[in-house]
């Protein structure tokens, strides 16, 4: 009879030596998850497995690309703001929106529209981790609750059973 591995005291997103996980020897192996991934090797994963929904990614995939995104909408949405702010007052007393503000709001709408596959498919394939099935992103459409359902299937920690999903 063997005995379960202890319970990991590795850094956050890695399950830790010893453990069957099978992730990626180095940040260029794309069909294995990186588990411990610093930002730009995040970023870099994430538009390099665009519209892959087949594999695993690990939280720290999954949450340094969170980050960044909400880095830059944050930004986007300061500039928008603070354009807007500055924009004049028309004769009858409505405020117009400048141009420059128009041509922020289209760039980030850009953004949201060449983000919106890789994003699916990354939050698939940070569910194969934790071994669910990619189609409980589905639950996200549920009002009210269902990003929160997602959210929490998103914090769960990666699970060995979750090699079912590679390549």
């Amino acid at each position: 009879m063997t005995t379960p591995p202890a319970a990991s005291t590795a850094p956050y997103g890695n399950p830790g030596p010893g453990e069957p996980y099978d992730g990626a020897t180095s940040p260029s192996v794309l069909n294995r998850p990186l588990y411990g991934a610093t930002f730009g090797q995040a970023i870099s994963r994430f538009f390099k497995n665009y519209a892959t929904f087949s594999g695993r990614a690990s939280r720290s995939e999954y949450w340094m690309l969170t980050l960044f995104m909400v880095i830059v909408s944050a930004v986007f949405g300061a500039l928008i703001g603070i354009v807007t702010a500055t924009a004049g007052v028309t004769e009858d007393g409505t405020a117009e929106l400048p141009g420059s503000a128009i041509a922020l709001i289209v760039v980030l709408s850009l953004f949201g529209l060449a983000t919106l596959v890789p994003s699916i498919s990354l939050q698939w394939r940070r569910l194969h981790d934790v071994n669910l099935a990619g189609p409980f992103f589905f639950l996200s459409f549920i009002p009210s609750v269902g990003s929160l359902i997602v959210l929490i299937l998103s914090l769960l920690p990666p699970k060995p059973e979750g090699r079912r999903f590679d390549k």
